[in-house]
């Protein structure tokens, strides 16, 4: 089954005037990367890659260098055509988050075209079952806002079955504590309620909202700073006990490395589209696994990379939360391809049982959605 074509997509939309406020600003698009692998069967397999705030670059380069690459492989290589690209690519000429989320789309896509080679979906093909994963409300929502409004966007959630929610923090101490307050007051203390200030927080900032967190029983603060500031991670480490959260934006098993050595970070958050895909994935799980670490991948743009994420979620032995993305209008989740999950009463979501990760992309939106230049966050 050989690989014969590989085309990316960049896309965009444009967010309605007063998107979500969050620690890296206010949102007025969203963007993505599609990637569509063709096999000489006739097979496709679609992925995402992250646009990394770079889209069209990141498409320009799956289709020129990473393509050149990996045309005429075997499309069941996974691991061949990772070592491929890491070789010519990755580790010659740096540990480029570019090229590590343009090939976590290629990936993405091999797989889905080999569950459907082999009529297996995703969670069967990489050993799992179609087993409940539990899910929490995050994705780009429940941003800055008064307290009262911030309940009323939560509240919908919370009645469809959410048993966990992630908050935006990374605003001022005070503000957020009274957000983080009011939920739990509003909610009760059986929520279980996760942070993300987005690499928001001063370190003199996390040194006093920490006992807050502590107080209040969250469940983890992540990323206040960013993925590289490994002295500041280490420092915070000591001003209180709700763990500490971070991955998404460590690239490859190899970042992950000098993220298990310092001990500080014990929630890892890859994403599937940013981390080197699937295949990087289950290796950075598996290194996990051995120092019981729990796995929350991080997923809040299409419904492809969402779906991948529970299938994943549903095949390794140290999967954690799902990250439902409740973000109002992220069009997409709603209208790529087909709904890539739901929300159950318990609080958990399935895999889908189609072949593949089950999401077939409409190629349709992808043209009457074309790349939006620009930053996504002002």
């Amino acid at each position: 089954m050989k690989i014969v074509d590989v085309r990316a997509f960049p896309t965009s939309f444009p967010l309605p005037p007063g998107g979500p406020k969050l620690g890296i600003g206010q949102a007025v698009k969203r963007d993505a990367v599609m990637v569509k692998v063709t096999t000489e069967d006739g097979i496709t397999g679609w992925g995402e890659s992250h646009h990394g705030r770079a889209h069209t670059a990141i498409a320009k380069l799956i289709e020129t260098t990473l393509r050149q690459l990996i045309l005429g492989m075997d499309a069941f290589d996974t691991t061949g055509i990772t070592a491929r690209i890491y070789r010519y690519q990755l580790a010659s000429h740096g540990m480029g988050a570019g090229c590590a989320m343009a090939m976590s789309g290629i990936d993405m896509a091999l797989w889905d075209a080999k569950g459907k080679a082999l009529n297996l979906p995703l969670h069967k093909l990489l050993g799992g079952a179609a087993r409940a994963v539990p899910a929490y409300a995050g994705g780009v929502a429940l941003g800055y806002q008064d307290p009262a409004a911030l309940i009323d966007e939560a509240a919908p959630h919370m009645q469809a079955g959410y048993k966990a929610v992630k908050l935006r923090v990374g605003d001022t101490v005070k503000d957020d504590v009274a957000r983080m307050e009011a939920m739990r007051d509003a909610f009760g203390h059986d929520l279980t309620i996760l942070t993300d200030a987005n690499i928001g927080y001063s370190i003199d900032q996390v040194r006093q909202v920490m006992p807050e967190m502590d107080r209040l029983n969250i469940g983890w603060l992540e990323e206040p700073f960013p993925a590289h500031d490994h002295h500041s991670y280490s420092q915070a480490r000591g001003y209180g006990s709700t763990p500490l959260a971070a991955g998404e934006n460590h690239f490859t098993r190899y970042e992950f490395t000098r993220v298990l050595e310092d001990g500080v970070i014990t929630i890892w958050q890859p994403d599937l589209s940013k981390c080197g895909g699937i295949t990087e994935a289950l290796r950075i799980a598996a290194m996990a696994s051995a120092f019981k670490i729990p796995i929350h991948p991080h997923s809040s743009m299409t419904g492809v990379n969402q779906a991948a994420s529970i299938h994943f979620l549903a095949a390794i032995e140290n999967g954690g939360y799902f990250e439902a993305d409740i973000s109002r209008a992220n069009r997409f989740r709603d209208e790529v391809g087909r709904t890539p999950w739901s929300i159950r009463p318990d609080g958990t979501v399935l895999p889908n049982a189609a072949p593949g990760i089950g999401v077939e992309v409409d190629e349709r939106f992808l043209e009457a959605h074309p790349a939006i230049e620009g930053p996504g966050y002002v």
